[in-house]
């Protein structure tokens, strides 16, 4: 049976408190030592349908309060040297995403070379995996990485070295293509049950293309025709993404689609779900989005952003 550990950030006082006649929520959480800049997002997550218009607090209802000790996670899986991250904001609390890096194990997925060197797709996809995974730890989100390899971490070399062992949460991953997408859904739709009480859960999927024509592709997001929440996620981070490029690009343009697509993962996983084609591995302009630290790293950072403000549409 796979479980995971709701994210520390998720921490509440061993007491329930009941608010004052007529006290207002920033009131509340000033009196019970709380910062409403910093925790109310936290507060109102923790809290679900007990609250009135425009979240006024019920006097009837005895309401749980975040850690005011700032909670540390540990996550081995981002490296020695980043394995260790403090919640910024708690912005995220009430959040739980299922990050699928594409492909792993015996299947390395696409390929490019650039410089002589053979760029992987599942060794940039996992890298970008973790650095998003990371960003959404540290703002209060449960995360659980699919696809897993206990001894990579977070790489900020240029080629990222191809190896075959990652795992699907500690299970061998399967040489053929069929068992390989049903093993991966198969423990995302157990965790999805098993974790039914949270209200938000999301399936994220992350690919990089591979075209032979070698043509430069903005981001693609995938969802399931039949999902308007998830025709929803994906034009929220598209939209996000080209915001991005229209304020540190401005005039580069942005061509991303959304689109649905008869894909094994968006058809039959359970949880509101993205797919995400990250670029073409082939093409030399979309590899400098993969081969440089910084540029995965603000990939991760912008696709983040755009997974919080589908969460706060949403909440």
């Amino acid at each position: 049976m796979v479980s995971i550990t709701p994210c520390a950030a998720q921490e509440v006082a061993d007491t329930k408190v009941k608010p004052l006649s007529g006290e207002g929520v920033f009131g509340f959480l000033l009196r019970n030592g709380l910062d409403p800049k910093k925790d109310l997002m936290a507060f109102l997550n923790l809290n679900p349908g007990k609250f009135g218009k425009d979240n006024s607090l019920l006097a009837h209802h005895a309401y749980a309060l975040p850690s005011l000790k700032p909670a540390t996670v540990v996550e081995p899986l981002w490296g020695d040297a980043l394995k260790e991250v403090t919640i910024s904001d708690n912005s995220l609390v009430g959040a739980l995403y299922y990050l699928i890096s594409g492909h792993g194990g015996p299947d390395p997925g696409a390929s490019g070379i650039y410089g002589g060197e053979r760029l992987d797709e599942d060794e940039y996809a996992y890298d970008i995996t973790l650095r998003l995974g990371r960003w959404l730890t540290e703002r209060g989100a449960s995360v659980v990485y699919v696809i897993q390899d206990a001894d990579d971490g977070i790489r900020d070399d240029k080629f990222l070295k191809y190896d075959n062992d990652e795992t699907c949460m500690g299970e061998s991953i399967p040489l053929k293509q069929n068992d390989r997408l049903k093993q991966r859904v198969d423990i995302v739709n157990q965790l999805f049950k098993q974790n039914r009480s949270t209200a938000y859960q999301r399936s994220v999927s992350l690919h990089l293309d591979s075209r032979v024509e070698k043509k430069q592709i903005d981001v693609y997001f995938y969802h399931h025709e039949n999902s308007p929440l998830g025709l929803k996620l994906a034009q929220t981070m598209r939209q996000t993404l080209e915001d991005k490029y229209h304020l540190y690009q401005p005039g580069r343009g942005f061509s991303g689609t959304v689109s649905t697509r008869n894909l094994y993962e968006v058809k039959y996983t359970h949880p509101v779900s993205v797919f995400i084609e990250l670029g073409n591995i082939q093409n030399y302009r979309d590899q400098q989005r993969f081969i440089l630290a910084g540029n995965r790293q603000a990939l991760a950072e912008w696709l983040g952003e755009g997974l919080a403000r589908d969460f706060h549409d949403n909440r």
